[in-house]
C-alpha cells in the first residue's frame, strides 16, 4: 500500500505521513526503541524488541508491497516521530474483514495531532484495502488514547483484566476496541 500526505501540527509545522520503505529501517528502529522506552501503554519493551536494523527494513520493504497491509511513518523536520500501521488478523476466510491497528509516537511530540492523522491514515487504508473492522487494544489507563479512538468511532468490545503484565505496575487491563469500516 502506498501512502503519502503533509499535514499541519497544531504547532504549526508540517508533518509528511508516508508509508516507511527499507530505507527507513535504521530511523524507525531508534523510533521503536525510543516510543517503548518512554510509555508503559504499549506491547512490550526496548529490550524485546524482535527486529534489528536489516529485519526492521526487510518488514518495512514487504508493508511498502503489500496490497493490504501497511506502515506509516510520520516525519517532522526529516525525523521518525511515530509510527503505525495495519495488519491483517489472517487470511482464512473467516477473519479476513478484519485487520489490527498499532500506533505510537514519541514523547516529545503528543498533544500536537501526530496521533490523530496517524490514526485517520490507517482507517482510510483500512478502507482502501476492503477491511470491515479495525481492532485495537488499549491499556485502561490510557485515557487520552481511548478518548481519541472513541471520537473516530471505535467502541470497546471488551475487556481484559490482566492484559499486560507491566514491569512497574504489575498487572494492566487492556480494553479491546474495534471500528466497523
Amino acid at each position: 500500500m502506498k501512502y503519502n500526505k503533509t499535514i499541519i501540527l497544531k504547532n504549526g509545522k508540517e508533518c509528511c505521513l508516508r508509508n516507511g520503505i527499507e530505507s527507513d529501517g535504521q530511523a524507525v528502529f531508534e523510533n521503536f526503541n525510543l516510543t517503548h522506552m518512554q510509555t508503559d501503554y504499549l506491547l512490550s519493551y526496548p529490550d524485546e524488541n524482535s527486529f534489528d536494523v536489516t529485519q526492521e527494513s526487510r518488514f518495512l520493504k514487504e508493508k511498502s508491497e503489500s496490497e493490504n497491509e501497511i506502515e506509516i511513518i510520520a516525519m517532522v523536520d526529516n525525523v521518525v516521530v511515530g509510527t503505525a500501521g495495519i495488519e491483517a488478523v489472517g487470511t482464512k476466510y473467516k477473519v479476513r474483514h478484519r485487520a489490527e491497528f498499532g500506533i505510537s509516537v514519541a514523547k516529545e511530540f503528543w498533544g500536537i495531532g501526530i496521533g490523530r492523522a496517524l490514526m485517520d491514515a490507517c482507517i482510510e487504508c483500512a478502507r482502501d484495502a476492503g477491511y470491515m473492522q479495525l481492532e485495537l487494544n488499549v491499556v485502561t489507563e490510557n485515557v487520552r488514547a481511548i478518548s481519541m479512538y472513541e471520537r473516530a468511532g471505535f467502541t470497546e468490545y471488551g475487556r481484559n483484566p490482566r492484559g499486560f503484565n507491566s514491569r512497574k505496575t504489575g498487572f494492566q487491563e487492556v480494553i479491546y476496541m474495534r471500528l466497523e469500516l
